[in-house]
């Protein structure tokens, strides 16, 4: 299992409506082989920032299955508007000590 995560820089003002189309293209991701759970994270510091986090089976999962589908196309026209800058995107694995 990995886990992405996703800092999204809102442009000022339009927080409401980042939310509101995150809310209908969640269903998106969702619905993708492999994906497993996500959830959205507001920054308290600074309410134009957010963290998606998003555990996947699989980073093949990510960056070619998502990434790869047709899916996607209709998850940036949702959503990539909203972000200055682009995020950053990264996958992580837990480390078992």
């Amino acid at each position: 299992m990995i886990q992405e995560i996703a800092l999204l820089h809102i442009r000022p003002g339009q927080t409401t409506e980042f939310e509101a189309a995150f809310a209908d293209a969640q269903r998106i991701i969702a619905s993708m082989k492999g994906h497993l759970r996500h959830e959205l994270q507001r920054c308290l510091e600074d309410d134009h920032k957010y963290a998606l986090l998003v555990w996947w089976n699989m980073l093949e999962d990510h960056t070619q299955g998502f990434r790869g589908s047709p899916e996607c196309a209709e998850w940036r026209s949702l959503l990539h508007h909203f972000y200055d800058p682009f995020p950053t995107v990264e996958h992580y694995e837990q480390v078992n000590l």
